[in-house]
């Protein structure tokens, strides 16, 4: 048979805004190294960087396109 408990007591949380908290202390990345990264990943994030640059430039074609001045190269 279940049992009922009738004392609650609810937690309270102090919330503290980042600007009024106390700095903590930064690590160094000093000496740390390349990362070690295998062949799949170096691939993908190739991959990914070609997309980025791609769709950089797809967009700014079509920024210089709405602005008229390819109408004008043409």
């Amino acid at each position: 048979m279940a049992t009922m408990q009738n004392s609650y007591e609810p937690q309270c949380f102090s919330v503290i805004h980042p600007l009024n908290d106390v700095p903590e202390k930064k690590c160094s990345s000093e000496g740390l190294g390349r990362i070690a990264m295998t062949r799949p990943v170096r691939i993908s994030l190739g991959i990914l960087r070609a997309y980025l640059i791609a769709m950089t430039l797809m967009l700014a074609y079509h920024v210089l396109d709405l602005a008229g001045v390819i109408r004008g190269l043409r």
